[in-house]
């Protein structure tokens, strides 16, 4: 399934796994729960247990991309790379 749809489908959580610096100077999504790369494994529970779709993101593709397939590993299959913040913001914004 494309992101966009699993964005129309609704459902899913947005894990923004910048560091918290990046946010405040580059901007965010305000429904996105920040949750830097370096942590995702202390907080995996947390993660997994979130009802629905988890949609990784960052400044640029490539950390959310090791947050998702780091998830896919730990057997989750409902976990997508949403790639960089600019263009999931975009997206978004076309929805």
């Amino acid at each position: 399934m494309a992101l966009e749809d699993v964005l129309r489908a609704g459902n899913y959580h947005l894990i923004d796994v910048r560091e918290p610096l990046e946010l405040e100077m580059d901007g965010h999504i305000e429904e996105a729960q920040n949750i830097p790369l370096g942590e995702l494994e202390d907080r995996k529970q947390e993660i997994t247990n979130l009802n629905g779709t988890k949609i990784f993101f960052c400044r640029s593709g490539n950390r959310s991309g090791k947050a998702a397939e780091y998830f896919k590993s730990e057997g989750l299959t409902d976990v997508y790379n949403g790639g960089g913040y600019v263009d999931l913001k975009e997206v978004l914004d076309n929805l």
